[in-house]
This record gives structure tokens, sequence and C-alpha cells, in this order.
């Protein structure tokens, strides 16, 4: 797209430019070799990448003699030190989902892809990538120029060299991944010995190869076409979002750095002296000095390469800096709090933190359910008592097995509870299902729906139990009428 505007030359002459709109769009043509430049912004992009260790090392943390954080998919339970969430509780882990989404929404719309630019695991081990390959190859100057020269000795073992470090840390990211969700020493054991299963071999090679080819040989493709973050950014940014922008009020003109003394530089010249060195370090290609692009990761090293050339032409820093559109077109900021969109996105994050806590502070070590028996709901014995029949559900959350006595409150008077005369034995880690009956005496049924409340204690640790409420079922009771007529004799 192109259009005509009216531009003021230094000298007063007016005349009609040509302002054309373009894109650059990195079609993946050739490799990008970023330069890495030391700066304020590559530091914290360091200090937070360099979380991901806890990605390899956590799994090997022991509590009580087994693996402290485990997502244990085949017995279906994540055990959290000696906490343990079974699937019944797995509406926290959608609260938990929530609450993460609405998160990277919120930081979206007040500084756009600050995601993408510091935690993302792509940008992550991408970047570990392209720094082996600048230790092994050179700075980027000497990679383009060992890209393009004929295959010898020289170039193959330095790509030799590069690629089997690449393999080895695409393995270890598939192991690592993999202990997540089965014992770390277990898993290890099965491997050196060949003896994991289908599904552990598949996950192993496809994080394998994945890692290989996205942060070895993609790279800032994956960014570009394959995440689907990329794309719905725009809908969740607008004007007031900040972002890596270059202040084009500052900085335009751009030209070549002139000394105007000896070489009549122009006084109108922008700050910006075209040294490319903003695009030298984007690890997707970008120049900035375009406006805000698909490619932009928000990960501020344009930032820090801007800065140290200013300092090296005495100019003050910020020629690109994280601002919004509406700020460097001189429009009035709005602060984080007036953001209506951001404030919905936190009352949802701090409902959901709620939830959370609320579920995980109430979680407890057992849990009951007791159905009562529907067809029939009760059953007169030859005594002319009545007996209603449970099935209860234990789930015992611990990590050993667990006797539970079970009591009765409320109820019939005279009641008896039959199938639960010894202590229950409820296996760790599951469900178990028992039948219990209550019988009570006909006459002393005075309802027809009575409230029962069932109780379950562990004989060990009396601070280890649970109730539940449900209802004893009698017969229906003939209620003679209030105002019953009076008896005539008609003899009389």
């Amino acid at each position: 797209m192109n259009t005509e505007v009216e531009k003021k030359e230094p000298g007063g002459v007016t005349g009609i430019y040509q302002e054309f709109e373009h894109w650059n769009v990195n079609k993946g043509d050739k490799t990008i070799h970023a330069k890495r430049m030391p700066g304020f912004f590559r530091t914290v992009k360091n200090y937070t990448q360099s979380l991901y260790l806890l990605f390899f090392l956590v799994p090997y943390l022991r509590w009580n003699g087994k693996q402290a954080i485990l997502f244990d998919i085949e017995h279906r339970q994540f055990r959290f030190f000696n906490l343990t969430v079974l699937p019944q509780d797995i509406w926290m882990l959608s609260l938990l989902l929530l609450l993460l989404a609405m998160a990277l929404f919120a930081v979206t719309s007040v500084a756009s892809r600050v995601f993408c630019g510091y935690f993302c695991f792509q940008t992550a081990w991408t970047d570990w990538f392209v720094w082996l390959e600048d230790k092994i190859e050179g700075a980027p100057a000497a990679r383009r120029k060992l890209d393009a020269a004929p295959w010898n000795l020289e170039k193959i073992r330095k790509k030799s060299v590069k690629h089997l470090i690449w393999l080895t840390i695409s393995l270890f990211t598939g192991i690592s991944f993999s202990i997540w969700f089965v014992d770390a020493y277990d898993y290890w054991y099965d491997l050196v010995h060949l003896q994991l299963p289908m599904v552990g071999w598949v996950t192993l090679l496809s994080f394998f190869f994945g890692t290989y080819i996205m942060a070895g040989l993609l790279r800032e493709q994956v960014c570009m076409w394959m995440c689907p973050y990329a794309r719905i950014q725009g809908v969740m940014t607008d004007a007031q979002t900040i972002l890596p922008a270059y202040d084009f009020r500052r900085g335009e003109p751009r030209g070549k750095l002139h000394r105007k003394a000896e070489d009549g530089g122009s006084a109108a010249q922008g700050d910006c002296i075209d040294c490319f060195q903003c695009v030298q370090v984007c690890p997707t290609g970008v120049d900035i000095r375009d406006g805000q692009q698909l490619g932009c990761i928000t990960c501020g090293l344009c930032l820090d390469a801007c800065d140290s050339i200013m300092d090296k032409v005495g100019k003050p820093h910020g020629l690109i800096r994280y601002a919004s559109l509406n700020e460097l077109q001189g429009k009035p900021a709005k602060k984080m709090y007036q953001h209506p969109r951001t404030l919905v996105y936190l009352g949802i994050i701090l409902l959901a933190f709620g939830g959370i806590v609320y579920g995980l502070s109430h979680l407890g070590t057992l849990t009951l359910k007791v159905i009562p028996e529907r067809q029939p709901l009760f059953v007169t014995l030859s005594d002319g008592s009545i007996r209603n029949q449970y099935e209860f559900k234990v789930l015992n959350k611990t990590h050993k097995d667990v006797y539970v006595n079970v009591t009765v409150q409320g109820g019939v008077k005279d009641q008896v509870v039959v199938g639960a005369e010894k202590p229950l034995l409820t296996h760790h880690g599951r469900g178990n299902s028992f039948t219990i009956f209550v019988s009570a005496p006909g006459e002393n049924i005075k309802q027809e729906v009575t409230p029962i409340e069932f109780r379950i204690q562990s004989t060990e640790d009396p601070n280890m139990a649970a109730e539940y409420k449900t209802r004893f079922n009698g017969p229906k009771h003939r209620r003679e009428p209030r105002n019953k007529p009076k008896k005539v004799d008609r003899a009389k």
C-alpha cells in the first residue's frame, strides 16, 4: 500500500513524496544469524530462560521415598509432595488452566508478547541452540561465511559437533518431559535396558525430533508460521499496549552519522543513524523501524542494541523503547488499571485463584459419598423392621491403606448398622466401594423420609474423617384428617 503525503523540506520547499507502508515477512529463505549483544533485556532474558533448568532437575527430587512432583497418568493422580490430587478433584486443574490463560491474556493486553520473548520454551531452546552455534562456528558473519563455504574437514567438524550437541540436548529434553509422568529412576532403568513401553518410545522420539527440528532448524519460523499465539495477539492488544516501538518522530529522517561542521550534515536529520544493529540482534529478523510486525516477540533485544549505539554517538536512550502507539503519537497514555479489559482478566484470575485455594484447603485425605438404593427404596423384614441399603464410595487420598470405622448420626431410634461391624479397609490412591445396610424397628419410624448422616474415621488418626448426609426411607403413614366428622346416632 502506498500513499501520497505532503512534506516540507528543510529549505521550506514543499514537495509530494511517495510514502510506502511495507511489511517485511521472514519466509525462511535464509537462516537468521542473530548477533548476541549484552544489555539489560539480554540479562533479563537469560535469567527468565534459566528457570527452565527446573524442567530438567525437579523430577529427580524425592519426598518420603517417592518422586516429589509427579503427574501419574497411569494411576490417575497428581502428587505434589504430601498432596495427592485425584480425578475427582480435576476441577482444580481446570481452574489452574483458566488462571494461566487469563494471566497470559492480561499480560499481553498490557505489554504485548512478553511471554514469547522471555518465557516461551521455543524461544528459550532456540536461544540456547544459537548460543552454542555462536560458540562453535563463531560470530554471525563467520557463520554466514561458513554456510556459504564448500564442504571441507573444518566445516564438517564444526557442523558435526554442533548438531551432535543439539541432538544431545533434544534427547535430554524428551527424557525430562517423560519423567514428569513416570518415576524418574524407573524410567532411566527401563530406558537403559530398552524396556520402555510403546507410548514411552513414541513420546521420547516425538520430543527428540521435535526439539531438534523446531529449535535447531526451523527456529523463528515456528513463531512466524506454526504458533497460533502470534496470530491471536492482535485481538488482545490495542493502541494503549506497551511494546517495543521505534520513535519515528525522533528518529526520522534517518541517515548515516555526519560531522556537521566538516561534512555539511543536515541539522534536520533524526537520531537514527541507520546502523541496522536493531535488525542484527533480532532473533526473528524483524526491522522494528517498520512498525509492529508479526515476527516481533517483544524480547527487547533491539532496545539494548539501539541504546548501546546511542551511547557511542552521544544521544539519549529511548529511540527504541517500550511504549504504546498512543504515546508515540503524543496522545495521553492510560495506566494499567485504566484498561477495562485488563481489570476483567484480573477479576477472573482472582476468582480462579480463590477456587484453587479453597479446593486445596478442603481437599482432605478421605472423601465419602453414600448412594441409597432406589429399587426398592426399603425392604420390610419378617420382624416388621425396615431396612435400607446404601453403597459407600470411599476415596483414600493418602499413600497407604487405611482402616476406617463407620458410625451413624441421626436417623431412627434403635437403628442397627449391618456390614460395618468391623473396620473397613480402604486402599490408597483409589476409590473403594462397600455395601452397608441400616435396619430400624417399624414402630419407631414416624415419617416417610428421615435425615441420616454417616461418618467414617480412621482407626489410627481421628482427624482423618469424612461425613455424608443422606436419608432413611420408610413406608408412608396414613394421616387422619384434622376435622374428623362426628358420628351421628340416627336411631335417636
